[in-house]
């Protein structure tokens, strides 16, 4: 069975080759690798192939899992959790079959909303470039201790969980928002309502998929009910964020610091070297001009245990498709 492998990075080809092997030289799969996100454009490069492999940002609506069909390809498979990205019913109605990774090590996005907590709240991305100019000043650089503080986690599934259980360990007083609620998050901290934890916390950490019902979450009014100087941290998805809401808290000085490592309009910028080009993302290049924001690349996935799982899960659905067996990680509609 041969695979194409959309938006793949040279990172995406050893570990799917390292968990392609794992299985011995009998049970490989071929696998064709593009760098090239996948959109209407570029779906006829699946031409001979059963199944596709995509990522975040890669575009899977009507017209390009139709095109996809047309080709041969019978399998879409998410090396990610979400899939808002793809058009579900509409692949239902062609008979695709769809799995993600539901969960890889948590942890991962767990620590890097940590890392980017720490960095905003000590400036200790300011205070590296000052120190490589010969600058040791500490004007500016003063932080708060987070040992006391109230961390609002939305979305309290598994990364949310294992958030909360670090933010616990740091001594923060621990909120939490879910429509569902969860036993494991009642022995770490207090399930409140997302008002309550918007007017109680000092950090608001988001960590939910991106549904109709999320969409623009974080926006104006939102924003207004969270306490002046806050921190806003998101690790899940863009699109829970009105950007252009937040730039409006941020000039008016109520939100006191953001850190992104996604952004709405991301599948532009993000996974490419633009260090040489000019970035005509308005949006982005105002967020960029706040000394109080912090943005990263999409990374909170990137660590070699989660790259691991993420290849290994993908396989194994890759494997369920292949043999015809029931995969517990298939995408249906609702």
């Amino acid at each position: 069975m041969k695979t194409a492998v959309f938006s793949a990075r040279p990172y995406d080809r050893h570990f799917l080759e390292a968990a392609n092997q794992q299985g011995g030289t009998a049970d490989a799969f071929t696998f064709e690798y593009f760098d090239v996100g996948l959109d209407l454009a570029t779906a006829t490069l699946a031409q001979d192939c059963q199944a596709v492999c995509v990522f975040v940002n890669d575009r899977l609506d009507a017209p390009v899992l139709r095109a996809l069909h047309a080709l041969g390809v019978r399998a879409v498979l998410l090396r990610c959790a979400g899939f808002n990205n793809v058009d579900i019913a509409a692949a239902e109605q062609l008979g695709l079959f769809v799995a993600r990774v539901p969960a890889y090590s948590p942890e991962a996005v767990a620590e890097h909303a940590l890392a980017l907590i720490m960095t905003l709240n000590r400036h200790t991305h300011r205070a590296y470039n000052r120190v490589r100019e010969g600058n040791f000043m500490l004007d500016g650089l003063l932080g708060r201790t987070l040992h006391g503080r109230t961390v609002g986690i939305v979305g309290t599934g598994k990364i949310g969980l294992a958030t909360a259980r670090i933010m616990k360990g740091m001594g923060c007083t621990v909120l939490g928002f879910d429509p569902y609620r969860s036993p494991a998050f009642a022995e770490i901290g207090e399930a409140v309502a997302l008002d309550e934890l918007l007017t109680r916390s000092d950090i608001v950490s988001l960590h939910c998929p991106l549904t109709p019902d999320t969409h623009h979450l974080i926006n104006e009014e939102s924003l207004g009910r969270m306490k002046p100087g806050a921190m806003l941290v998101n690790t899940s998805r863009g699109g829970l964020v009105n950007t252009d809401a937040v730039v409006r808290a941020l000039k008016s000085r109520h939100l006191g610091h953001l850190a992104i490592d996604v952004y709405e309009q991301e599948s532009a910028l993000f996974f490419q070297d633009l260090s040489g080009e000019i970035i005509d993302d308005d949006l982005f290049q105002r967020l960029m001009t706040f000394p109080n924001v912090l943005v990263t690349g999409h990374q909170g996935f990137f660590t070699v245990e989660a790259l691991q799982e993420i290849c290994s899960i993908t396989l194994g659905n890759l494997s369920d498709f292949a043999n015809g067996v029931e995969c517990r990680n298939r995408v249906a509609a609702a």
